[in-house]
């Protein structure tokens, strides 16, 4: 009868609240205000029922043991005791596997809902509510926790904090990814301010390139980023040789279809590109896309993802890799700013990259007249991995002051503002304090003596950065990283030359890169080696 349905429906929305608490479980607690023999756990044993116990039945209480982290409940007896009473000992586990769960943030799977059957006076809202190919799990009678924010309502307030992924109205940015194989997954997340560049493998078909949806625009910007819609930014098309033509207009949608026995404007690559304020509130989102064509040979293409982060008000900094460097690609280095010190937080959220626009350590650019002085101030960016040399020469004469000399010499090699860090990755950030490397300064002395000067003065005349770098992380994919960067600056004697008289000296930069990685042994894993002795008769009786 209708009466009996309201009445269930009202109870299963009135359910009390489950227990997760392991001290206040007790499963072998099965009469009602009455003390259950052996059982340690029931709340209705007294200390004298307790030591009328021979065990306990249930020994040990714990929760789901697929959580990583769990407390224990733990009952036994002490029969020396007189009279025996019973012992509660609260630990805490640790599930060794790498496959747990970290927390039970989903309240509403720690209890069961009594299905809603169907009648005659629900079956129309059942069918709305079930009847599409789609439909959500949660019931309105299992939002338990009332006063949690509906992710519907909202708005471009929402701030974010970094890697927590960003939210849509139904779910979250999709960044599809390769996860145990090479074939893409669309259920990996963007994280905030967690720039990703991913290269998966997609299944296809011309006859059915329509009805695939990851190949498809409308999957990329179909959700909205809460309040902010994804905008196109740009579309490329790509044709079957490869080649690649930029649209003018980029706010037509181009679905896939199928042309001449080929299935045109397939999504190729997407390129997110997120706007955010100070305060973490994302305020833009534009997408770019390369689109292509394939025919009936093809059965899987390769996409590829990105997503990058701009705040509000500030230029870009070009990264050299993510995250170790790629060779080829400029080293980003910066200073600490001025008014040091400060909160280690604030050092490196306020460094400075200045060194020149695009936050790169330099060296001197060689010019084809060989003039230190015409030179000054042109620099050329030192590339990961590769071995640099350059120089000019400085033609001085007797009447030239020392001091004046010396600082000119030093802002030539070193430029007018020589960093005082390293990013040690090619992505690494400027909040991120320990993926910065102090530039170690050494200095040195020739034994060459140049007739110059009236009394002796020492002018520098080289400078070599040596940039010591290791390889991080998997073997498969190794991650090139700066550990060390050391620049020495070497200095001569010059001396007295005759009045009149002219003098030529060399001026040399030099960058050089040493790998200093550990390789294994051919044939063996890199495993430290223990030096011990097993007991002689360890294997007995086996030899």
């Amino acid at each position: 009868p209708p009466g009996i349905r309201a009445a269930a429906r009202a109870r299963t929305r009135s359910r009390p609240a489950p227990v997760t608490d392991v001290a206040k479980l007790c499963v072998c607690d099965l009469l009602v205000a009455q003390c259950d023999v052996n059982c340690c756990c029931d709340s209705d044993c007294s200390a004298a029922d307790f030591s009328l116990f021979t065990t306990c039945s249930v020994p040990i209480v714990t929760g789901d043991s697929r959580l990583c982290s769990q407390k224990a409940a733990i009952y036994s007896l002490d029969v020396e005791a007189d009279p025996p009473e019973r012992i509660f000992k609260l630990i805490d586990q640790v599930n060794p596997s790498i496959f747990c769960i970290h927390a039970t943030n989903y309240k509403q799977a720690l209890s069961f809902s009594s299905p809603e059957m169907p009648a005659s006076e629900n079956f129309d809202q059942l069918l709305k509510q079930f009847g599409n190919p789609s439909f959500s799990a949660e019931p309105d009678s299992w939002n338990m926790n009332t006063d949690a924010p509906n992710p519907s309502d909202a708005n471009e307030t929402y701030r974010y904090k970094y890697g927590v992924p960003i939210q849509t109205v139904d779910a979250f940015l999709r960044l599809p990814s390769p996860v145990v194989s090479s074939w893409c997954s669309d259920v990996n997340p963007a994280g905030f301010l967690v720039n990703q560049a991913t290269k998966c493998t997609r299944s296809v078909s011309v006859e059915k390139c329509g009805n695939i949806q990851a190949v498809s625009m409308l999957f990329y910007i179909n959700s909205s980023i809460l309040a902010v819609n994804i905008t196109v930014q740009s579309i490329v098309v790509q044709s079957l040789n490869g080649m690649r033509t930029l649209l003018n207009g980029s706010d037509v949608l181009r679905l896939p279809l199928i042309l001449d026995e080929l299935c045109i404007n397939i999504v190729l690559g997407v390129s997110y590109h997120i706007t955010y304020t100070d305060a973490g509130e994302i305020i833009e989102a534009a997408a770019s896309f390369v689109l292509g064509a394939i025919n009936k040979e093809v059965l899987s293409i390769q996409q590829s993802f990105e997503i990058s982060f701009t705040q509000v008000n500030t230029k870009p900094v070009p990264l050299s890799g993510n995250p170790g460097y790629v060779v080829g690609l400029p080293i980003r280095a910066g200073f600490r700013p001025q008014g040091y010190p400060f909160p280690v937080e604030i050092l490196f959220a306020a460094l400075v990259l200045n060194t020149n626009k695009y936050s790169q350590l330099t060296i001197l650019q060689s010019t084809s007249n060989q003039d230190c002085l015409a030179a000054q101030g042109t620099r050329t960016p030192i590339l990961f991995g590769y071995n640099m040399i350059s120089g000019c020469k400085l033609r001085i004469t007797a009447d030239m002051k020392c001091q004046p000399l010396t600082q000119t010499l030093l802002d030539l090699l070193k430029g007018q503002s020589f960093p005082e860090y390293v990013a040690s990755f090619g992505n690494s950030q400027a909040q991120d304090v320990l993926d910065w490397v102090p530039i170690t300064h050494l200095h040195t002395s020739e034994q060459r003596i140049y007739n110059t000067f009236q009394s002796s003065c020492q002018i520098p005349v080289s400078l070599e950065i040596e940039v010591k770098w290791t390889k991080y992380g998997s073997l498969v994919n190794p991650q090139a990283r700066i550990v060390n960067v050391t620049a020495t600056i070497t200095t001569t004697t010059a001396k007295q030359l005759p009045s009149g008289r002219e003098r030529t000296i060399p001026i040399i930069s030099s960058v050089v890169f040493t790998d200093i990685s550990s390789p294994a042994e051919p044939g063996y894993k890199a495993w430290p080696t223990i030096n011990a002795k097993l007991p002689f008769d360890f294997f007995f009786p086996f030899v």
